[in-house]
């Protein structure tokens, strides 16, 4: 009966499954990074219309958690500036998703990924940076972060420069997920990507979501963030090159 509501293969069940499992442990762990591992894995089963909806949906309801728990520690004056510039994007963006040609999105994905990945290994110095960068960092989290739910890493980056300690950054990039995801939910609900299949495997993944949450949560006091961030890199860096010979081959 499930089979037949969600319209997937055991096997596609068994593999969301996994991947969001993985996916919001690293979220609970860092307070960021399910987009970034949950669409590009995904993206190999399913369109990007359907699987950005379905991310959307779970994320938020795992932002709504996280970043009421930790609203006392948020940085508001960092934060607002955002907000504007963050909106303007997942206008632009939404319309690209219903309307610019599936392949080319996927293409664009890969490409993104892979650059991410191959920065977030470099060892960069960390700059210190003011206010102002909100205004690119806004955009570009909005835009990306509707388009391939993936928009963190502009957010961290601003965030990063802003020198936030770590309570602080982990509280703040969950609740600009709460203001940026809720935007992001009303801009796909108006497009009609919240059909059936989409909402029944939201509620299938739901209990996974929570308990990604949860072991992430305990883990963020006890695992080697460096290292393990590492293992994310690579993973994401592989997964954008085969993203870019899927969507060319």
């Amino acid at each position: 009966m499930l089979f037949e509501l969600l319209e997937l293969s055991p096997l596609q069940i068994v593999l969301s499954i996994s991947i969001i499992f993985i996916a919001y442990t690293v979220k609970g762990l860092s307070g960021f990074g399910c987009g970034l591992i949950a669409i590009p894995l995904l993206a190999f089963m399913f369109p990007l219309t359907f699987i950005v909806p379905v991310l959307g949906l779970l994320s938020y309801g795992g932002t709504v958690m996280q970043s009421f728990h930790l609203c006392k520690q948020v940085a508001w004056r960092d934060m607002l500036p955002l907000i504007p510039f963050s909106l303007l994007g997942i206008i632009i963006a939404i319309w690209l998703l219903v309307n610019v040609d599936a392949d080319s999105l996927v293409l664009v994905l890969g490409v993104f990924v892979l650059l991410y990945s191959t920065y977030s290994l470099l060892p960069l110095p960390m700059y210190s940076g003011g206010r102002q960068w909100a205004i690119a960092a806004g955009f570009g989290g909005g835009m990306v972060g509707a388009l391939f739910g993936t928009g963190g890493p502009f957010y961290v980056v601003y965030l990063k420069m802003r020198q936030l300690n770590k309570s602080q950054f982990r509280a703040t990039i969950a609740m600009i997920f709460l203001v940026d995801g809720g935007a992001r939910m009303a801009g796909y609900a108006l497009n009609g990507l919240f059909t059936s299949q989409v909402l029944w495997l939201v509620l299938t993944l739901f209990p996974v979501l929570f308990a990604g949450m949860f072991v992430g949560h305990h883990l963020h006091f006890k695992i080697n963030q460096q290292r393990f961030s590492q293992v994310i890199s690579l993973l994401l860096m592989v997964s954008g090159a085969l993203l870019i010979f899927k969507s060319v081959a």
